[in-house]
């Protein structure tokens, strides 16, 4: 095997998971993102140090969502990251519901500023603002700007990184248009852009519906999700696609001159997506030797290892930079030459890092005139003529991808349970099953529930939705189909 100096796939035991993914979830997670180098934490608690690894996902994603976006008709800009405390408070509805998060600048070095500033939680206010001075006339509609930037919600529960921390990287779209009709549209279209972006990039599937409205937008109509369930028993939202009204047009007094003359408030929409996927990307598709990713999100796709003898090594590193060199026009290929490790300590280290394909040749793969692939994700190895591997490759990493989500939603199914009673309800959510019920569409029974399973919530009445009994909890008519869950 390699030469002399080479470290010992027993070292890998320095890089492994020690904690188990079915059995202690929360150090499993946090073991996954420090030593698959995706994250590093400061001394700023919930706030943590994006790594290439996984910006270059958020980039991936980024790319993905910009261009589906533009087909839309969205254009990108910037605003502000610091909102006065007075522009800030014109919307009460909507303040009331970030007041607790809000992180404020009072000093600029040894002086107290005049006004407080509010450091971005959301920007539909300072967003307005500029809006209300743009447009004037039906011609200036509809108004589509998203920004990609930075917020930060001082949320004092504790932070995971990517799940929950205190500052996260988000896109959020700001949409304006004439008439009702329009933004309702809007809304959902842009929840379509979100479902799409799971599966494409991500191979996660979601359940798409409105949130109750304890749960939605604060100063907002009402609010649309994608909600997933994750293999450990609970949900997590995955993104928003709020209708906003003419709330914030009336507080802001955002107005426009209609095609009748008449003046009439404008519509609006907000819509956001943040780095919280790449936690629920995480938790649903990475096992307990590391990180996996989908093809479409992962920065290498395939990492070349050569099988390294002192006398054959030279001929089975210029096969192996050949083979680099045939794939890097189609894929994302790295070579692996590093001589002071082993080729299983290797091994061990791209699994944990989630490259979704392993290339191996030796000196009797060149003989045979093949490699040697192995799949991240399964562990499936497989023979391959080295003049069928580009064609090997490209089949196999679509076959990830498309499997992934497969796997992710038989999971969901097979892990869904009916509940007509408190009791089945009970049961199935100390089981870690998502629970589909009916609900009566009283906040009363809603916070009831809340309470008597422990935690568990309403995650979404889903589109789809189909009631048809009574309430699990009073028993009167059932309003709604509803999803329940424990939920981040």
């Amino acid at each position: 095997m390699a030469g002399k100096g080479s470290k010992d796939p027993e070292e890998s035991k320095d890089i492994g998971i020690t904690a188990k993914k079915e059995e202690d979830y929360g150090e499993w997670f946090s073991q996954i993102i420090t030593k698959a180098e995706l994250v590093e934490y400061t001394d700023v608690s919930g706030c943590y140090v994006y790594r290439p690894n996984s910006f270059e996902i958020w980039e991936k994603v980024r790319d993905f969502m910009d261009y589906e976006f533009r087909k839309r008709g969205v254009r990108n800009g910037y605003f502000p990251l610091f909102i006065p405390e007075k522009l800030l408070m014109k919307e009460q509805e909507h303040v009331e519901g970030f007041t607790p998060e809000v992180a404020w600048v009072t000093h600029t070095g040894s002086s107290k500023l005049a006004e407080r500033l509010a450091v971005r939680p959301t920007s539909e206010i300072i967003m307005y603002d500029s809006y209300g001075k743009w447009i004037r006339s039906w011609r200036d509609l509809p108004l589509k700007i998203n920004q990609w930037s930075n917020v930060v919600r001082w949320e004092f529960k504790n932070p995971v990184p990517f799940i929950r921390s205190r500052e996260f990287l988000w896109q959020e779209g700001h949409n304006v248009f004439a008439s009702k009709e329009e933004v309702e549209k809007d809304v959902l279209e842009m929840l379509d852009v979100y479902e799409l972006t799971y599966k494409e990039m991500y191979s996660v599937p979601v359940i798409k519906g409105y949130k109750t409205d304890s749960e939605k937008f604060a100063g907002g109509d009402y609010t649309t999700t994608c909600e997933v369930f994750l293999p450990n028993g609970k949900a997590a939202q995955g993104c928003t696609s709020h209708n906003l009204g003419q709330n914030f047009a009336k507080a802001l007094d955002i107005t426009f001159l209609d095609k009748d003359e008449k003046k009439k408030h404008v519509w609006q929409d907000s819509w956001g997506f943040s780095t919280r996927t790449i936690g629920i990307m995480i938790g649903m598709h990475s096992d307990n030797k590391g990180l996996v990713l989908p093809p479409k999100v992962a920065t290498v796709q395939a990492v070349i290892v050569p099988i390294l003898f002192d006398k054959t090594k030279e001929q089975v590193l210029a096969k192996c930079d050949e083979l680099k060199r045939g794939l890097s026009d189609c894929f994302s290929v790295i070579l692996d030459d590093r001589e002071e490790y082993t080729p299983g300590w290797k091994f061990n280290d791209w699994e944990m890092k989630g490259v979704p394909l392993r290339i191996e040749v030796g000196p009797k793969d060149i003989e045979k005139g093949q490699a040697v692939t192995v799949r991240r994700d399964t562990g499936d190895k497989e023979f391959v003529k080295l003049d069928n591997l580009k064609d090997h490759v490209q089949l196999t990493l679509e076959k990830i991808q498309e499997e992934l989500y497969d796997n992710a939603l038989r999971m969901r199914q097979e892990n869904t349970i009916d509940a007509a009673s408190m009791q089945d309800l009970m049961k199935a959510i100390k089981d870690k099953q998502l629970v589909r019920t009916n609900w009566c569409g009283s906040e009363e029974c809603e916070a009831l529930i809340k309470d008597k399973t422990n935690g568990a919530k309403i995650i979404c009445i889903p589109f789809d939705e189909k009631p048809n009994g009574k309430c699990v909890h009073c028993g009167k008519d059932s309003k709604h189909e509803v999803y329940v869950a424990k939920s981040y």
